[in-house]
């Protein structure tokens, strides 16, 4: 009898915040530190909050993306990624209550393996429906665009 995986679990994760800049999260078996530059107070000891957010995107679609090129027999070898972030500071700044504080992230994904461009869209295409963290981003109203090409 094959085992069946739940489809929605709960995650929980804890985290301690020795200063105004800078919280210390467990998850997994993992320390993180969420931390903010010098010039804002922190003590550069980890990414900000809203870099970890949109650098996600990268994580996903490179696990997503491996997923797909499995299930499709295509071979996408490394990525390598390039982003642009346009961000409405002004709620971070507390000029603005900001509805949508990234209203567009374009990422290029350059596949360094043999597939073709057309397998690669394949891919682009799956990707976009499982990431998770694009499906976020596009809920809340961001325009995200990700492009893959072959190296």
């Amino acid at each position: 009898m094959a085992i069946r995986q739940k489809t929605v679990i709960k995650l929980k994760v804890s985290g301690h915040s020795p200063s105004h800049a800078r919280t210390d999260v467990s998850v997994r078996d993992l320390n993180v530190i969420i931390d903010e530059p010098i010039e804002r107070g922190g003590t550069n000891l980890g990414a900000s909050p809203t870099e970890f957010a949109y650098t996600s995107l990268m994580g996903c679609t490179t696990s997503i993306g491996n997923k797909c090129a499995h299930a499709l027999g295509v071979e996408i070898g490394e990525l390598d990624y390039a982003m642009e972030v346009e961000f409405d500071r002004r709620g971070v700044l507390l000029q603005a209550e900001v509805d949508v504080p990234f209203p567009a992230i374009r990422l290029e994904v350059t596949a360094h393996g043999s597939a073709t461009q057309e397998e690669l869209d394949k891919v682009a295409t799956e990707t976009a429906k499982y990431c998770a963290i694009s499906k976020l981003f596009e809920a809340a109203g961001t325009k995200v665009e990700v492009n893959w090409r072959k190296a």
